[in-house]
């Protein structure tokens, strides 16, 4: 067969014939060569959408061709009517009517791949006809499928089944039609409203169907499959009720239940359906007398049964929860529902092994809780008094679903079924925290009650899952509720030493439980001696290193003034694991930071011998390091060397800062330094040469430098003003390191420096130097062309902002070309990067206000103003991404607010052009922005709107589908 490559290629209207469609598909499903396959598919996607297609549709359907060919003519078709419905004269409905029906009756036998598209296309058109052209559609469907020669006249006897089975298949699939269809939104409604009142015509089919003695299995599930696709269109639930009770009777039909369930559950959980809250009371007993089929399932181990039932009990609970409530007289039959979906909670077998069902009831819980206690006060005391005992029976159910398997089953587990058990328990603790809000202290007495007669009973030997279970509850409300004023906390704390830690899991709950204490232990500094030892202990253990250091890390947070008479102990420790390598970098990084927690809190003199001990074995490694012919391996260390200083610089404050300072506030130093220089400083000074070492040997490798600037970042963050000392050696070994080989992390650095230091007398000069430095190296990158560092160009933008915004008097040096630096910044609004682009515009947003008081600031704008002003339309015509519009529309603001005569001017001059910013806008519409842009000087908001409108209009998609997403 010759291969239509000449046909992919040339899609000309003449083209599309019935021979080269069916080429086309020949090359689409057989040809092994997927770019010709590729091919094929763009021809064909051409050909369904040509006026073509009308011709060689019908064709396609001819009985001797195969499915994948006259399934290709269906889809045309259907394309044609829902999405080129417009092009079809009014005269023409009928005829294409009635050819749909007539082909239907004919596939009702035939492909059922091509008979649902067939069906599909004819409910295009319905949708499209109703309710005006043609009313009374699905009553017309109805009849037509009923009669006995078949549709579309002369077909001769269709097989009554084969007919049946296609009217069903056509009324299910025109509700989903109608979920899917393109119709305008004013449609929409007209024709939902249309759809509903051929209820009557359906329902009485569907309910015959159902009731019929002979009716086959596959009729029946076929009818409650179009049941569940007419309930989603918001039918009363009222006036499917009896087809509703007929889905429940279907339940005990093996080959009809998944059908059946999925009716009853679409059914009811329509929000419409609510209203009637008659219908759902006669639907709980329906419910409750399934209780004896899930029993069986359970027993049985048909997970498929349980599941079924189990999704009609909660979908009925979840979404009638408050209607059912409200029935007083009814209280009983809700209370034994509630207690139906409790069992289903605590189905037997471990998730997700042995059953799956149980984490479907776990929202119900939610939604209860919240409608119980929504009511007034007096009506709410009724309400616990019925319901507290339940959610109290709801923690054992939990707490016992969340119990571990044995060691030998839990090792037969594969990765997937660990992780997701693992997500059902933090799903299980959400909701135990959510439980405390109804059951409050209370529950911890009664949590604390269960595990103290566990511990303390010497007769009954106790697995080790049943005490996890227990602590995992007490954890997970701990963890985000305020404890602290529970009296069983000490007792807690007191029992934590008597558990017999044998086991993984179990000692990170202990862990983890611990570590959700930590703020209650800073209180309470007394009961720090009974747990502190265990955490230490488990810091020896690879297996707990993820629990064991974040709680080590927490409590060092939270207790650091309480932990001088242990500092040495826990030194030595952390030490010692450091040395063994025992934990992973990430852990490693953290017990530093821990450290730097604990450190803080010793007076001055200890911390540097603390420091000196820890510090001293790193040092001697980095300096062999340091020697040795750079390789991969040895970058790895020195990184991690780096990385270990850099997070105990991170919190090592000795300065106590004030919290209470509010969250936007940079913290309150509240406490003067003790006199002399900062710890961190000392160390940081005594290795400063031995890092100028390292950086030479590895200057051209970003991630060592990333490294060695993240040590003075996160050491200058912590110190602020007390970094002081440091700030000229710093600053020179910046600027070599920078002129060397410019990279992003140094040009960060600096930004913090000039942050910090550019506003103090002394320090003034150094960093000046610094940054003009920086600059004039940056722009000699500009000139080599900057496209390959969109990073570095970053972060020089957000360095001259910083400048300007902390001292403009740097814009005054006779050193700085501010001209170039405006210019860079004009050139960097146009990179492809989102994150370069942000920084540029904020840079033009530091610098704009300035015009004024910074005359090298105002005499560039007045010169070089308009091809910023350029950058930005063009970029509001379609250069750049619609998710910028909001910054571009910030710097347009400012050239308003500070330049308003210029950009007056400049606008007319640059809107002139014919075909700027965008082809698509006309001269009014670009009139009419720039007169809505000169208009608004204070409302920043209006602006970011009249630049989104205006950007739409440039790229063409003012008014369509996908402007709305925007």
């Amino acid at each position: 067969m010759e291969t239509p490559g000449r046909i992919a290629q040339t899609p000309d209207a003449v083209d599309f014939t019935v021979e080269n469609v069916e080429k086309a598909l020949h090359q689409l499903y057989y040809d092994p060569n997927i770019e010709n396959k590729n091919l094929a598919q763009k021809w064909l996607m051409q050909a369904q959408v040509s006026p073509q297609a009308w011709q060689f549709c019908w064709a396609l359907l001819s009985p001797d061709k195969v499915p994948e060919i006259q399934y290709f003519g269906a889809s045309a078709l259907h394309t044609k009517i829902s999405r080129y419905w417009a092009d079809i004269p009014a005269e023409q409905y009928d005829s294409l009517k009635t050819q749909l029906f007539a082909h239907i009756a004919r596939f009702a036998t035939g492909a059922k791949i091509v008979l649902t598209r067939l069906c599909v296309a004819l409910a295009s058109l319905a949708l499209n006809t109703m309710p005006e052209a043609w009313p009374g559609a699905v009553s017309e469907m109805v009849r037509a499928f009923q009669q006995a020669e078949g549709p579309g006249g002369g077909g001769g006897s269709l097989d009554g089944r084969a007919r049946c089975l296609a009217l069903l298949e056509l009324l299910t699939v025109l509700p989903e039609e109608f979920q899917t269809s393109r119709l305008p939104q004013y449609r929409k409604g007209q024709v939902r409203g249309a759809l509903g009142r051929e209820w009557v015509s359906v329902q009485p089919l569907l309910q015959q169907l159902l009731r019929q003695a002979d009716s086959p299995g596959l009729v029946r599930a076929r009818v409650l499959k179009c049941l569940s696709s007419w309930v989603l269109l918001d039918v009363p639930l009222c006036e499917s009720e009896a087809l509703v009770e007929d889905a429940f009777a279907a339940l005990a039909d093996p080959e009809l239940f998944d059908a059946a369930v999925e009716a009853i559950v679409n059914a009811v959980s329509q929000p419409d359906s609510q209203r009637y809250v008659n219908t759902l009371l006669k639907l709980v007993p329906q419910v409750l007398q399934l209780q004896e089929q899930l029993r069986e399932a359970v027993q049985n181990g048909d997970m498929e049964t349980s599941h079924g039932i189990c999704r009609v009990a909660v979908a009925l609970g979840e979404n009638h929860s408050r209607a059912l409530l409200e029935q007083v007289e009814h209280w009983q039959g809700f209370l034994a529902l509630v207690n139906m979906i409790m069992f289903c909670t605590g189905i037997p077998g471990h998730y997700p092994v042995n059953e799956t069902t149980s984490s479907l009831t776990l929202t119900f819980w939610y939604t209860l809780q919240d409608d119980i206690m929504s009511f007034e006060a007096e009506k709410q005391a009724i309400y616990l008094q019925v319901y507290r005992p339940v959610y109290f029976q709801l923690v054992d159910v939990l707490l016992h679903k969340a119990q571990f398997p044995t060691d030998e089953e839990y090792a037969s587990w594969s990765s997937d079924e660990k992780e997701q058990f693992r997500i059902y328990r933090v799903d299980i603790s959400d909701t135990l925290m959510y439980v405390y809000e109804m059951l409050g202290a209370e529950l911890l007495s009664n949590l604390y009650d269960k595990l103290g007669r566990l511990l303390t009973n010497p007769e009954q030997p106790t697995s080790w899952q049943h005490t996890e279970a227990l602590l995992y509850g007490f954890q997970s409300i701990a963890e985000t509720i305020d404890v602290n004023y529970s009296d069983v906390i000490p007792g807690l704390i007191g029992l934590i030493p008597r558990i017999n830690i044998n086991n993984v899991q179990l000692a990170d709950t202990v862990m983890f439980t611990i570590g959700a204490l930590a703020e209650w232990l800073a209180d309470h500094p007394v009961m720090l001696s009974s747990v502190l030892p265990l955490v230490l202990q488990a810091l020896g253990n690879p297996d707990l290193s993820v629990s064991s250091v974040s709680t080590l890390k927490k409590i060092c947070r939270e207790c650091k003034y309480d932990l001088p008479p242990y500092a040495t102990n826990i030194v030595a420790v952390s030490q010692e694991v450091l040395i063994k390598q025992i934990h992973k970098t990430s852990q490693c990084m953290w017990l530093m930071q821990a450290l730097g927690f604990l450190l803080s809190a010793l007076p001055v003199e200890e911390i540097l011998s603390n420091l000196h001990s820890l510090i001293t074995p790193y040092i001697q490694q980095l300096e062999k390091l340091a020697d040795e012919t750079p390789n991969p391996s040895n970058k790895l260390a020195i990184i991690h060397i780096l990385g270990l200083l850099s997070n105990l610089f991170t919190t090592l404050d000795i300065t106590k800062q004030d919290d209470e300072s509010g969250d936007r506030q940079p913290p309150v130093k509240s406490t003067p330094p003790p006199p002399g220089p900062n710890p961190v400083v000392v160390v940081l000074q005594q290795v400063f040469a031995l890092i100028q070492t390292v950086l030479s040997k590895w200057l051209n490798d970003s991630q060592v430098v990333e490294a060695v600037c993240a040590i003075f970042e996160k050491s200058v963050k912590t110190l602020l003003h007390d970094f002081a000392p440091m700030v000229s050696q710093l600053s020179e070994m910046l600027g070599q390191m920078y002129s060397t080989i410019p990279q992003a992390s140094a040009l960060d650095l600096t930004r913090q420096m000039v942050h910090i230091f550019a506003s103090e007398t002394d320090h003034f000069p150094p960093i000046k130097a610094l940054f003009e430095l920086v600059t004039s190296v940056t722009l000699s990158i500009f000139q080599q062309g900057p496209r390959d560092h969109p990073d570095i160009v970053d972060s020089f933008m957000q360095l001259q902002a910083q400048a300007l915004k902390r001292k403009p008097d740097l814009y005054l040096s006779e050193n700085l070309d501010v001209k170039a630096v405006f210019h860079c910044g004009v050139l960097s609004l146009k990179f492809p990067e989102a994150p370069t682009v942000k920084s540029t515009c904020q840079f033009f947003t530091e610098l704009l206000p300035h015009c004024a008081d910074t005359p090298p600031v105002g005499q560039v704008v007045q010169q070089d103003g308009k091809i910023l002003l350029q950058a930005v339309l063009e970029a509001i015509g379609g250069q750049s991404s619609r998710s910028l519009m909001d910054q571009f529309a910030e710097v347009l603001f400012s050239l308003n607010k500070h330049c308003f005569g210029l950009l007056t001017v400049w606008l007319k001059e640059a809107l002139q052009s014919p075909g700027f910013p965008s082809s698509r806008v006309s001269p009014e519409q670009k009139d009419t922005f720039s007169q809505q842009v000169l208009r608004e000087r204070v409302n920043k908001r209006r602006v970011k709107d009249i630049v989104k409108e205006f950007t739409l209009v440039c790229r063409g998609l003012h008014g369509t589908e996908y402007a709305a997403d925007y």
